[in-house]
C-alpha cells in the first residue's frame, strides 16, 4: 500500500467526522476569502478613477456645489483640454425607496466624449429629429441628446429593475425634491470592470431648470489635461485661482477622489482583517480538535504499525499528512468558491462599488492558510505519535 493511500484509508475511518471538518475549513476559507473579496473590491474601486483626467471639488466638502461660472475660468487654464460637469441627484425609487442607485445629471456634450474609455453604448432609442452630435460622442445618443428628460442606464441596473428602452420612469427627489420622469433612450456597458453598471446618467440642464431654479450650481468639475504630465501644475493653478473665493476648490486626479471617497468607510479593512483572523483561528482549534481526537483512537493502531517496522519518522509524515490533505482539500474547495461564486456570480456589495472583485492573491492567500491549517493542526499529534512507545501503544489493544 502507498504513502498516500495508508493517509486517505485513514481519513475514511471515520467518515462524518472527516467531512464536518472538511465542511468547517471549507466555510472558513470560503468566508475569509469573501472578507478578503470587500477589501479587493475597495482597491478595485478606486482604479475607476483615471490618473490622467482631474477633478475639481469644493475644498471643504464634496456636499457643497460650485458656481457653474467656475467651468469657463476652469477651461482658460492653459494645459486643460476639456472640463465637463457632474452632479449627484440623489432621487429614490417610489415602489421601494431602499432599492437605491447612483444618478448624475452631467453635460452629456462633454461628459461621454471624455469617458468614451469607458463605457460605450449598446443600445439606443432611433432618433425622432435631426441632432447634432458632438465629436467624440457616439451617434447611438442622438435621441438621448434631442430630449430634455432622457437619460442613459448602465446594463446591470437595467436588468435589475426590469425596465426596458424607451420606458419612463419616475424618482422622488431627495436633495432636490418633487416628481421627476426620465425616459430610458439608451443603454451603457463598461469597458473596464471597476466602472459600475448600475448608474444612471441624465442631462444637468434638467436639474438646473427643474431642481435648482436657474441657481446653476455644480458638484464637480471634471478636467482633461492635453498633456498627463502637467496635472500637478494644473492643479495648484485651479486652486490658486479660486482660493479666496466664496467656495474655493481641491483639484486631484481621479483615482485619488475615488480614494478619498472609499476612505469613508473608515476602519472597515480593519475590521474585516479582525474577522477573518478569527474565523481561522477557530477553525484552527476545530481541525486540531479533530485530529488529535483521531490519533488517540488509534493509539494502538500505531504500536502495531511500529511493531511491524514504521520509523518514528514514517509516523509523524502519516498524521502530518492527513491534517494536510484534509485541510488543504476545505481551503482550495473554499477559496476557488468564493472566486467562483462571488465574482463569477456579478455579485454587487453596494450600488456605489463595481463588482465583487475576488484578486487571485485573495485566493492564493487562502490556500496557503488552508495549508498553514494543516500544518500546525497536526504538528502536535504527529509528534505525539512518533514519540509514543511500542508497550505503551498495545497496552489499548483490544
Amino acid at each position: 500500500m502507498s504513502f498516500l493511500s495508508l493517509v486517505l484509508v485513514n481519513l475514511g475511518r471515520n467518515k462524518r467526522r472527516t467531512l464536518l471538518t472538511f465542511l468547517s475549513i471549507t466555510v472558513a476559507l470560503f468566508l475569509y476569502c469573501a472578507l478578503g473579496g470587500v477589501l479587493d473590491t475597495l482597491d478595485e474601486s478606486i482604479k475607476v478613477g483615471s490618473e490622467t483626467r482631474l477633478v475639481t471639488r469644493n475644498a471643504i466638502s464634496l456636499i457643497f456645489p460650485m458656481p457653474i461660472a467656475y467651468r469657463e475660468r476652469i477651461a482658460r487654464v492653459p494645459g486643460v483640454r476639456s472640463v465637463t460637469v457632474s452632479n449627484w441627484f440623489g432621487g429614490q425609487d417610489p415602489a421601494d425607496p431602499r432599492n437605491f442607485f447612483a444618478q448624475f445629471a452631467v453635460d452629456a456634450e462633454t461628459y461621454f466624449p471624455m469617458y468614451r474609455s469607458d463605457i460605450e453604448i449598446v443600445e439606443a432609442s432611433p432618433p425622432q429629429v435631426a441632432v447634432a452630435i458632438p465629436e467624440g460622442m457616439d451617434s447611438r445618443l442622438a435621441a438621448f441628446m434631442s430630449e430634455q428628460t432622457a437619460c442613459v442606464i448602465g446594463a446591470q441596473l437595467m436588468k435589475r429593475m426590469g425596465w426596458t428602452l424607451g420606458q419612463t420612469i419616475t424618482l422622488n427627489g431627495t436633495i432636490y425634491p418633487g416628481d421627476w420622469p426620465f425616459t430610458i433612450r439608451a443603454v451603457y456597458r463598461a469597458k473596464v470592470k471597476s466602472f459600475p453598471e448600475d448608474a444612471m446618467y441624465f442631462h444637468w440642464k434638467y436639474l438646473d431648470q427643474k431642481g435648482m431654479a436657474g441657481r446653476s450650481l455644480v458638484g464637480a468639475f471634471m478636467l482633461s489635461p492635453s498633456d498627463p504630465g502637467r496635472a500637478s501644475e494644473i492643479q495648484s493653478r485651479v486652486d490658486a485661482m479660486f482660493e479666496n473665493s466664496a467656495a474655493a476648490t481641491r483639484t486631484e486626479t481621479e483615482r485619488a477622489f475615488q480614494a478619498g471617497f472609499v476612505s469613508m468607510y473608515g476602519n472597515l479593512p480593519f475590521v474585516l482583517r479582525v474577522i477573518g483572523l478569527a474565523v481561522v483561528f477557530a477553525i484552527l482549534l476545530v481541525a486540531a480538535n479533530t485530529m488529535v481526537m483521531a490519533i488517540r483512537e488509534r493509539t494502538g493502531e500505531i504500536g502495531v504499525l511500529k511493531t511491524l517496522g514504521f520509523e518514528d519518522g514514517m509516523i509523524f509524515r502519516l498524521v502530518l499528512a492527513e491534517a494536510a490533505v484534509i485541510s488543504l482539500g476545505g481551503g482550495v474547495t473554499g477559496a476557488l468558491l468564493a472566486k467562483l461564486a462571488l465574482e463569477g456570480g456579478g455579485f454587487s456589495i453596494t450600488n456605489f462599488l463595481p463588482p465583487m472583485s475576488v484578486y487571485w492573491s485573495t485566493v492564493l492567500a487562502g490556500i496557503a492558510i488552508a495549508l498553514l491549517l494543516g500544518a500546525v493542526s497536526g504538528l502536535v499529534p504527529a509528534w505525539q505519535a512518533s514519540r509514543l512507545r511500542i508497550v505503551d501503544a498495545l497496552r489499548r489493544v483490544d
